[in-house]
């Protein structure tokens, strides 16, 4: 028993020194620190990733090759499934009755990304618009670089790589096919790569709680320098909890509740990006709509089953009217959508109140480049 605990605390210790690194990072310089570790992570992983692109299927005959044997694998997959009296369980190129799913997940993906706290809390955080066009010119890059990473499953395939587990197809991969020092780095930047977003999104929740719930109904009075120290404390303590979570839960539940997360961000967006348009829409109809997507959405995804898990077992299901499966966020968008729409019209044509609009009386103030000021704000930093 003792032996088994030590292996256990071996065997998660590299994860407890990377989030105390992380916690003791973001807790001394906010968001000045997965911004400068953003620049190392990006350049471990465009290296490892080209690298892996073009040394791999090189040694393996090109792409031609590899797709060939992807494909060899995937029909002798199904022709086993058909053997036995089950479902094709593979297809190289998806067919038409799959169309609508990849679509609705692309769309779904591209509306919900810049919805994300880590997102929102970067361009909040940045000192002038010219920061968010440098970068959003360069965003589609990372979707290249997904594309790459899509295609060393393939590579994984032709490769020989053997494992139940698929998440671990590309890090057997680079064990398999690299140096020992070159696996290093390539495991490195994908360390790195998660512990980004995790600490935006710690600092995300703790400027949050500060401002809504701290400030908002237990201190309104509270300082600058008090306002800094809570949302510290708050974002530690929201590393902790992350922790205990990778620790102490199935690995498994991590993918349902990214899932999930795609689910419930989406249902923000009319309440965020429509009440930037006129007419506004009613208030009480978009939580009508907000509400309506959360229950339709968190029970589809309850209801879908996978070999690996009895719930939240996958993202799609069956989209109602058209038969066929899509992204269960956006149809549960598109009915979040309708009810606010048309509980818009219906309470304005009964008179209810929609509320006072901030920002009906004019543009936003702009404040000038050169008047503008970072203030910290917790353990983030955003411009006055």
């Amino acid at each position: 028993m003792a032996a088994r605990g030590v292996v256990a605390v071996v065997r998660d210790l590299p994860i407890v020194v990377a989030f105390g690194i992380l916690a003791a990072c973001t807790y001394t310089a906010g968001l000045r620190a997965p911004a400068l570790i953003a620049f190392a992570k990006d350049l471990l992983i465009y290296a490892v990733v080209l690298v892996a692109v073009v040394v791999i299927p090189h040694r393996l005959g090109g792409f031609g090759a590899v797709f060939d044997a992807a494909q060899h694998k995937f029909d002798a997959a199904n022709a086993a499934a058909v053997k036995a009296g089950r479902p094709a369980p593979a297809a190289f190129i998806p067919g038409p009755t799959q169309f609508i799913a990849y679509g609705t997940l692309a769309l779904g993906s591209a509306m919900a990304l810049l919805l994300c706290p880590y997102a929102i809390t970067g361009v909040l955080a940045t000192r002038s618009r010219e920061v968010i066009r440098r970068n959003t010119a360069v965003l589609p890059l990372c979707s290249l670089l997904l594309a790459f990473l899509a295609l060393l499953g393939y590579v994984a395939i032709a490769a020989g790589v053997h494992t139940t587990n698929p998440r671990l197809a590309v890090p057997l991969l680079f064990e398999r096919e690299f140096p020992a020092w070159f696996t290093g780095v390539a495991f490195a930047a994908v360390a790195i790569g998660a512990l980004v977003p995790a600490a935006i999104m710690s600092i995300a929740a703790a400027s949050l709680f500060t401002r809504t719930v701290y400030v908002g109904y237990l201190r309104p009075g509270a300082t600058a320098a008090e306002e800094a120290r809570v949302s510290k404390i708050a974002s530690l303590l929201v590393k902790a909890g992350a922790l205990v979570f990778v620790l102490g839960f199935d690995t498994q539940n991590s993918i349902n509740l990214q899932l999930l997360g795609g689910v419930w961000i989406l249902q923000t967006f009319p309440s965020v990006v429509l009440a930037l348009w006129r007419p506004r829409l009613h208030r009480w109809a978009l939580l009508a709509g907000w509400l309506v997507g959360i229950c339709y959405g968190t029970a589809e995804a309850y209801a879908q089953r996978s070999a690996l898990a009895a719930h939240f077992g996958g993202s799609l299901a069956n989209v109602p009217g058209l038969g066929r499966a899509g992204y269960i966020a956006v149809t549960a968008f598109a009915l979040n959508l309708a009810v606010a729409l048309i509980g818009s019209a219906l309470l304005r044509a009964v008179g209810v109140p929609n509320g006072p609009d901030a920002t009906a009386a004019g543009p936003a103030m702009v404040v000038p480049e050169q008047n503008r000021q970072p203030v910290a704000v917790g353990d983030a930093v955003s411009p006055s």
